[in-house]
């Protein structure tokens, strides 16, 4: 009966910290940073077109591979990929826990002893992905940013970069990707969609103020219009 007793306060408080975690989630990606910040007209003056991606789980920044800003070859070589020889015009930068980036190449693999330890508190590594002409649609949402923006966001996600000699490069899952060490921890409160809002928030863009799932990010970037 103890026992019972126990398993069910058990549940109850799993189930309660959920639902905690969910609403305090919700109401914290509706809180809004920089919210002064209007994006730019790029008939009106100069801008960089940047695209925030997501898979629904997961988000990701993508940037020009070059502009007179920044060249991300420079820290990100074609050649630390095994399909070096496209045309890749565009690179994406993403934030995980190391373990579970590693060895969670698809849903199927999803270890929840790994996962748990993730949210606990882990290594952060980059993930780094590269890409051809990426076309704008509702999972890939562009965000025009002045220079001098895009400039801070460049220099903050390059401070992530660990770039001394314990650094190492790892495969990623396909051809195109490789995962770099990072500077940082992921956990619960620092997740991979935190991570994005918070580069974002660097460089003076409005997204939520805790946004620790995809679909809190996302809300703060205009979808193209599919007309």
């Amino acid at each position: 009966m103890r026992v019972w007793r126990a398993l069910r306060w058990i549940g109850i408080s799993l189930t309660a910290a959920i639902l905690l975690f969910l609403l305090s989630a919700w109401l914290g990606a509706l809180i809004p940073r920089n919210s002064d910040w209007s994006e730019p007209d790029p008939l009106l003056e100069p801008t960089v077109a940047i695209m925030v991606g997501t898979n629904g789980v997961h988000t990701e920044i993508v940037m020009p591979n070059q502009t007179d800003i920044i060249d991300w070859l420079d820290l990100f070589p074609i050649a630390d990929i095994e399909a070096p020889y496209r045309d890749y015009t565009h690179v994406s930068v993403s934030f995980g826990e190391r373990a579970f980036f590693l060895e969670t190449e698809t849903w199927a693999d999803l270890n929840p002893v790994i996962a748990a330890r993730a949210l606990a508190g882990g290594d952060g590594i980059l993930h780094v992905a590269h890409y051809v002409r990426p076309a704008p649609s509702e999972s890939y949402r562009v965000v025009n940013l002045r220079k001098s923006e895009y400039r801070a966001l460049a220099e903050t996600i390059a401070g992530q970069l660990v770039t001394d000699h314990r650094a190492t490069i790892e495969p990623g899952y396909s051809r195109h990707d490789v995962f770099y060490d990072a500077h940082g921890t992921y956990s619960v409160f620092r997740t991979c969609n935190q991570w994005t809002s918070d580069q974002l928030a660097a460089a003076g863009i409005k997204t939520g103020l805790w946004t620790p799932m995809s679909g809190g990010v996302m809300q703060w970037v205009e979808a193209a219009d599919p007309n």
